[in-house]
Order: structure tokens, then sequence, then C-alpha cells
């Protein structure tokens, strides 16, 4: 069990017994712009308590700033603040859900003594927690786990904060052998922090910033969800811990909810969706390296094709890079300082070379590959570039986290002034190739600079505004040091017909490859000037693309790219010749048809083809072979019923709906 010793330096007061001075007096800031008085001292709570009696007792975290702080740290003269309660949209999510990760470890601490303890923070949709154990949880554990986190929740016992030197808080957790706390404590003394801060609630205590609700009985309905490995620190070299899923919601109804729609994402995984259409599958002599299926490549290629008719009437040129270049590339672009671990490696001829994990390095050695003036400016260079990433076995996913994909790059050197209608025409390009799938809600982040960046502040400054001036009257968000390590970056996300977000494309400006590259371009003065790189991927990559779709579908493809569009069922052998007829027929207007002449009953293979998601059926038999026609089953739209064989084809591509 865990208690803060007497070193530790306890933060007070307790919500309500926040008032340090009566005579001195400060003001917060509240959403609406008034001023709220308090006495100096005051914490959030008493800015709830102020303002109303049941907004103090719905009141979760404060909101300061950017910040969100407990109800119990005080707050300082001139803030802007906004109570945090159960319809504070994300914020109550992420306190609720951190606070309820803190009471999954007491609860696996009680259940499991000597449970050594890794990181627990809020995600998207819920939390986890990493242990590890002398006998591994699974889920049978669950119900006993869940049971100890609402026997918990009912004592309603605060969570209290203290604060400790790095020294102190290492040695409070070496004395009860938590290994990863004290390989926490020793980072942040490596990051220059002299203090931590510790969480108590009853029995637990743990190293955390915060914040957290004030009590157990806040963290609201908590379900337990899955059990996976994962090594501390993402690293190989270490240990493999236990990671325990699981999610909160401030109501039984929304965790309901949120469990149902899970059940249906289930359905529609992609890898459950794609082995069972026959898209692609895994085999274990290539862990992370997809094998795609005839059936895959129809829709792969489909993509591409559509992607190309894109880019042609756009005026870009395609191109293709080796897969293979040597080690002083890679570290003139900087990808081998920042990405080596992710990379892999090789020896020909007594020189180094790397399998690539990105083409930009080889789009600059194409525009470098001969003399380039501002007449050939804007150039766009289009790469659908297979690259290599090493990943962690434990965070392998499907088609989501692969070790081999392909990205549809494109590099577009151009000039200063050419930046904002370049990064535009992408934009609009990027919610037109969207639209053709059904994703018409789209959203934009502009990502700035991270805590490891190469090129000066500067260089920085100039490319974020630059990218602020091309996104123009769009709504877009704040993503605040999400950039690449070489440039700021516009994501594009997607929101899926299951409420779900996908982050797909980038666009993202660079000053510094060309410098990097001695890249220049003659100026119409007959002066030598960089031009700037904007990198583009509109799927981010056709695999996790592809992906996307089958979950957002459930595998039922629009037409155009469906793998098999038609599926011809004669009704016995002697109707065999006519069903090759009208499959002949329909392949040779441009449909992909196939013919289903098993053995099988006709009902049978109906039912097969539903399940197959195939979007037109055609039933053969007597009637049909005597009037030249075909008996249609259409999985969507009105197009039933007996249709001539003669224009078959294009009565079929047009009574498809648009998606």
């Amino acid at each position: 069990m865990f208690h803060p010793s007497a070193r530790a330096r306890k933060r007070g007061p307790a919500p309500g017994t926040g008032v340090a001075s009566i005579a001195r007096r400060m003001h917060v800031v509240l959403p609406d712009g008034n001023r709220l008085d308090l006495p100096e001292g005051a914490t959030g709570y008493d800015a709830a308590a102020a303002i109303g009696p049941g907004l103090a007792k719905a009141a979760l975290a404060v909101r300061v700033g950017d910040e969100i702080r407990d109800l119990a740290g005080p707050l300082a003269n001139g803030e802007q603040i906004a109570i945090v309660t159960g319809k504070s949209g994300d914020d109550h999510l992420y306190v609720m859900r951190h606070s309820a990760a803190h009471v999954m470890a007491e609860a696996v601490m009680s259940l499991f003594p000597g449970t050594r303890f890794g990181f627990g923070p809020p995600i998207a949709d819920g939390f986890y927690y990493d242990f590890e154990l002398d006998a591994p949880i699974t889920e049978d554990d669950f119900p006993a786990i869940e049971a100890e986190i609402n026997r918990i929740a009912k004592s309603k016992s605060p969570f209290e904060r203290s604060v400790m030197s790095i020294p102190d808080a290492k040695a409070f957790f070496e004395e009860r052998a938590q290994p990863y706390k004290v390989d926490q404590v020793e980072e942040l003394g490596r990051q220059g922090e002299a203090d931590v801060s510790l969480y108590r609630e009853r029995d637990f205590t743990d190293l955390c910033r915060g914040p957290h609700v004030h009590d157990t009985g806040k963290i609201g309905h908590v379900k337990l969800l899955s059990v996976a490995g994962a090594y501390w620190r993402g690293s190989e070299k270490n240990p493999m811990l236990t990671r325990v899923y699981a999610t909160a919601f401030p109501t039984k109804a929304e965790l309901d909810e949120y469990l149902e729609r899970l059940e249906a994402a289930r359905a529609r995984d992609h890898r459950r969706v794609g082995r069972d259409l026959g898209i692609f599958y895994f085999d274990e002599a290539g862990p992370g390296f997809p094998f795609f299926l005839p059936k895959g490549m129809v829709v792969v290629n489909e993509i591409q094709s559509a992607l190309r008719t894109e880019l042609d009437g756009m005026g870009y040129q395609e191109i293709r890079t080796p897969t293979m270049l040597s080690d002083e590339l890679w570290k003139q672009s900087g990808h081998y300082e920042h990405y080596k671990d992710n990379m892999y490696f090789t020896e020909v001829d007594e020189q180094g070379f790397a399998v690539k994990p990105m083409n930009c390095p080889g789009a600059c050695l194409v525009f470098r590959s001969t003399r380039r003036s501002y007449r050939d400016l804007p150039l766009r260079l289009a790469e659908f570039g297979h690259v290599h990433r090493h990943e962690l076995s434990g965070v392998l996913h499907g088609l989501f986290r692969v070790r081999a994909f392909t990205q549809d790059d494109a590099h577009v050197f151009c000039r200063m002034d050419q930046i904002q209608s370049e990064v535009r025409s992408i934009l609009d390009l990027t919610e037109r190739f969207y639209a053709r799938f059904g994703f018409e809600d789209v959203s934009m982040f502009l990502s700035t600079r991270p805590e490891k960046a190469t090129g000066t502040p500067e260089m920085w400054d100039q490319a974020e505004e630059a990218l602020r001036q091309a996104l123009g009257d769009r709504e877009y968000g704040i993503k605040e040091g999400d950039g690449a390590f070489y440039g700021p970056k516009i994501d594009i996300q997607v929101t899926d017909t299951m409420g779900r977000s996908w982050q797909l494309g980038t666009c993202q400006l660079d000053f510094y490859m060309p410098e990097r590259f001695g890249l220049t371009y003659t100026t119409a003065d007959d002066t030598e000037e960089r031009p700037v790189i904007i990198h583009r991927a509109i799927t981010g990559s056709l695999e996790r693309f592809l992906g996307i779709l089958l979950e957002d579908t459930g595998g039922d493809l629009p037409f155009w790219i469906a793998p098999e569009q038609a599926r011809v069922i004669p009704v016995s052998d002697r109707h065999a010749p006519y069903a090759d007829e009208v499959c002949a027929t329909l392949r040779g207007s441009g449909l992909r048809a196939d013919v289903d002449g098993r053995g099988e009953s006709v009902g049978k293979r109906i039912r097969d083809g539903e399940l197959a998601k195939v979007p037109y059926l055609l039933i053969v038999g007597d009637r049909e072979v005597e009037t030249r026609t075909a008996s249609v089953r259409a999985r969507h739209g009105d197009l039933d019923g007996d249709l001539p064989l003669i224009g078959l084809a294009d009565t079929l591509r047009a009574g498809v709906p648009a998606r």
C-alpha cells in the first residue's frame, strides 16, 4: 500500500476551505467575460460555490486558460477560468477517466498484491494502465476488478495532492518496490524537474501531474474492455507489461450506448471483414507485412486509379524512386538522426544502405537531377511510394499499423508566392476525393513546432504563418507541438458513419529539406533561390485508408471499387452457357463479374453472394434464357427484376445510388 511520508508537502486546502484572507481580494474572469471577485487564495471550488451551490455540487475540475486543474488548487488574480462539469465536453471525460485509471490501479493492487505499476493515462474513449504482475490478468478477472472499483467509488474517498523532491520521491517508490515509478521519477529529474507531484486516494499513491476529480465517487460508470501486452516505454529491450484498457462515462446510459457502438465496431473490424471478403491477410512469415489477395488488389488499384485521374488533371507528374538508398542520404536528410530506430539497414558492396521509411529524399534528388527555373515551378511530383518502418510487435494492428505500406505522396516544389494557391488546391482535392467514398465530415488542424525540431525558430514561425494564410477562411483547430520535425503541417481528419474520427491526409510545409539538399532554382533575375517543399498525402497510406474504408462500410464498398460488381447465378447446369454469356457481356463492358456455377442450391448461392456483399446478383433460368434477360437482385437501390442483356452493364452502373 502506498502512503506519502512526512517528507511530502501536501497541497491544501480541501474544496470549500481555500479562503486564505478575508481582507485581501482578487478576481478571475469567467467564460462570458464577467469578473468574479473572490478572496485572495480562493480555489476553483470556491469560485464554483461563489457562482452557485448547484455548480459547486456539479464541479469536477476547473479550466484555467488552456490548462485543466484540480478544484482544490489556488487561483491567481486575473486568470480566465471555466468550471468543468459533466456538460463540459471532453474536459470532464478527461479528468474523470484520469481519476478512474488511478482507482483501477488501486483495485488491481488490492486484488493482486505486489503489482508493479507503469503508466496509466486517459486516452480517446477511455484509459489504460500498465501493470507487471506475478500472475497475468485475463478478462476472466474483469468482474472482480470492476466490483472492487465500484466499492472504492462508493467510499467517495478524496484525491489528495502532495509534492516531493526528486530524491524523496525516488526513495518513496524504492521503499515500496515500484521500479517503474522510480524510473519515471529519475527521468523527470534528468529533464530538470526539482519536485514531482503525487496523488493519493485511500491507501494508494501514484506519481501524477493531475488533474483529478475531488473524490472517487465522481469517476462515473467504469467498464474494463480488454487486455494486451505493452513494452515498458515502448521498447522491445524492456519488460513486457500487461495493459488493461477501460472506459468510463458519467451515466450508465452513456456507457451502455458506447458499448453498443463498440460491439458494432467489432463486427466491422477491418481485420475480420478483410479476411471474410478475401481482401488481405497476414502470415507468420512476415509479421506486420500485409499480403493483398486478388480482390484486395482490385480495390487498391481502383483507389490509385482514381487518385491518378485527379492528379493528371492538376498537372502532377508521377515518379518512382528506389526502395533502398545509401545511409549518407538519410543522414543528409535528417531522417537517420530522428528515425534510425524505425529503419531497416543492410550493406551492399561494403556500403551502408537503408530501406526508405519516407519518400521525401528521393523526390529531392529528382528535383536536383536537372537545372530548374522559376518557369518550372510549381513542380508537382507524385509517387505511390512503398516504404518500410520498423514497428514494435506489440503495436501492430491490422492495416492500421504495419511495417510496410504505400504512401500516396506528392512533393510540390514552389516559390513563396505560390504557397497559398498550392495548399488551397491540395485541400480542395482532399475534400473532393474523400467525398467519393462518403466522407463528407472533414476537419483540419494546424500542427505546430514539436519539442524536437530542426531548423531555427524564425524558420518555423515563417512556415506556420504561411499555412495559416493558406487555410484562409477555412475553420481549423490547432495541434500544439504535433508538427513533423522538419516543418509544420495541416492534418486532415474524417468522421465515419459510426462517428469516429480518423487521421488521413497531411499537407506539410518544409523550408528545411531544400537547405539540406542544396535545392535551388534560377529566378527571373538570373539569381539562385531555394524552393519551398509542400509534402502532401491524401490517404496517408493506401493500406490504412483501405482499413478505414472497410470499417466505415462494413465491407459494403461503393460500386465503383467493389472487387466483384456482379455475380451471375445459373439455376441449373443447362443454364451455364447463358450465364457465361451474360458474364462475358458485363466484362466486355468493363464490369467485374463472375459466375457461381457450383452445385449448391440457388438459395445457398444467393446467400453467399449477399455475404460477399456483391452489389448485383443476376439469376438466370429458363425464362431468362428465352427472353435474353437476367433477373437482378440489387444490394442497394430499386433496380430489381428482369433486365434485358442489351445495355445491361450501363443499366447496372446507373442503378447504383450515390453513396
